[in-house]
């Protein structure tokens, strides 16, 4: 992380910096990114540091050697990768771009982290970590056998320590169309302080929501997390003045952690989130790996949610939609259920129009369901449930599971639960959740949404836009 630009500025909070306590909106497919092999990554880069003159800094050998083991693990996974050079006043840097040739290209995705040490050190916290991290979850994501609905692309950032030069560079040089297919930047800056907090960024609303998911990830695992302005001191800077969405998340560097901090995370009070920050100490052994495995899987989460995100708007699958009626601006027309699911209440947004359907949201023991019978062509190949959801709870414990919805699937005398959702996937916007129903192609079935809420501490499960589709 680059120094701050105030005399004696350390971790600087918002004004009325908030401290984060609601539930997760963590999904169900959240990977565990390997804290093992990321820090494999870091002792590859100690050890290059090691062989170089005891840092990775601009115009320096260990940070073109850095560079080269960065690409080649990500040209070897499958990535299409480019190094980018430019010039500075202590030498030619490089920028690593990695992206995954799949998915939409007019939707990009991306994540990054500067690859460049101070000349001081080997920096790895600073940020050895955050790069580590974000290669590793590339890795883990073409392994993965996913295929995105959108581009995912992963920057690695020359001269951070200099000014944001190779973030700025990158942004620069991008065509004017190329910018505006940047859907969201995510920045990862050290994440493994050897007395860390668990920071979130807050100094661009454009990027609340993605703000938001990391807050509810992060309380969805039982950690507190502390909004922060990092006032421009990392490489989310570029894409911020650009006014595209950013968000990223921090362990702390030279600024003192409280004694309402030490609290909240453990640690040590009066001392520095990062004793080592800027200087030769900053070795694989300043680092807390409890951290590091929190802060990666948080990379993992967000990176599997929005390669998924639908920013096109349109109907998810392919294919005429079987359902009838599936925006319920109809009102209850070709569904049944309970009266009052289908509304049009102004207290809850639809995800379009005005009609959704509202489960729960009682605060009191009840049982609320709404399906419709619909038939899937037995010449179809594949066949797709897909729907909208909303969820915002009063739950306040953010590992139990108080209140459901579950999609089902009736089949004659049999129901399938094809998922279930939670107070614990809250989410401050809209999630597509998509669902294989290929198994009942050539049957007539019903498509049946079923919310349970216990005695007290509402939860309310907002469904919208609804699609069976079959091709």
């Amino acid at each position: 992380m680059r120094k701050s630009l105030v005399p004696g500025l350390g971790v600087v909070l918002a004004a009325g910096a908030l401290f984060a306590t609601g539930n997760s909106a963590e999904a169900a497919d959240s990977p565990d990114i390997s804290v093992t092999n990321t820090k494999a990554h870091l002792d590859k880069l100690q050890s290059i540091a090691t062989s170089n003159g005891g840092d990775r800094y601009t115009g320096r050998a260990g940070y073109k050697a850095s560079a080269d083991y960065v690409k080649a693990k990500l040209d070897a996974a499958g990535y299409t990768t480019t190094l980018q050079s430019f010039s500075t006043s202590a030498g030619t840097s490089y920028n690593v771009i990695a992206e995954w040739p799949h998915g939409d290209a007019n939707h990009v995705v991306m994540a990054g982290s500067h690859l460049d040490s101070v000349s001081s050190g080997p920096g790895i916290n600073d940020n050895g970590s955050g790069s580590a991290g974000v290669l590793e979850t590339a890795l883990a994501y073409a392994a993965s056998g996913q295929t995105p609905k959108n581009r995912l692309r992963f920057g690695f950032w020359g001269a951070e320590e200099l000014g944001l030069l190779g973030s700025k560079y990158y942004v620069n040089n991008l065509p004017a169309a190329e910018r505006d297919k940047v859907e969201l930047y995510l920045n990862f800056d050290m994440i493994a302080s050897p007395n860390p907090g668990y920071f979130v960024y807050d100094d661009n609303p454009a990027g609340n929501g993605a703000r938001d998911d990391l807050v509810a990830y992060f309380t969805g695992k039982s950690v507190q997390t502390e909004f922060i302005d990092v006032q421009g001191r990392s490489d989310h800077a570029a894409f911020r003045s650009l006014g595209i969405p950013t968000a990223g998340t921090f362990s702390g560097a030279e600024g003192t952690k409280t004694s309402a901090q030490a609290t909240r995370w453990g640690g040590t009070a009066g001392s520095a989130f990062d004793p080592c920050y800027h200087r030769s100490c900053d070795t694989i052994n300043n680092l807390d790996l409890t951290s590091l495995d929190r802060q990666i899987d948080a990379i993992g989460h967000m990176i599997w949610m929005y390669a998924q995100k639908d920013y096109a708007g349109g109907p998810p699958p392919t294919g005429d939609n079987l359902l009838q009626n599936p925006d319920f601006e109809s009102g209850t027309a070709n569904w049944t259920g309970n009266t009052g699911v289908i509304t049009n209440s102004t207290s809850r947004p639809a995800h379009t129009g005005s009609y959704k359907a509202w489960l729960q949201g009682n605060g009191r023991s009840s049982t609320e369901n709404l399906g419709q019978s619909v038939a899937i062509p037995g010449t179809a190949t594949a066949a797709s449930l897909s729907l909208w959801i909303r969820i915002d709870t009063a739950e306040t414990t953010g590992s139990t599971v108080y209140d459901t919805v579950k999609v089902q699937i009736v089949d004659g005398s049999t129901t399938t639960t094809l998922a279930t959702y939670s107070n614990l996937n809250k989410s401050t916007s809209y999630v597509q959740k998509t669902l294989d129903v290929t198994q009942y192609k050539g049957k007539t079935v019903t498509v049946k949404f079923v919310g349970q809420e216990d005695s007290s501490l509402q939860t309310s499960f907002v469904i919208d836009d609804v699609a069976l589709t079959a091709g």
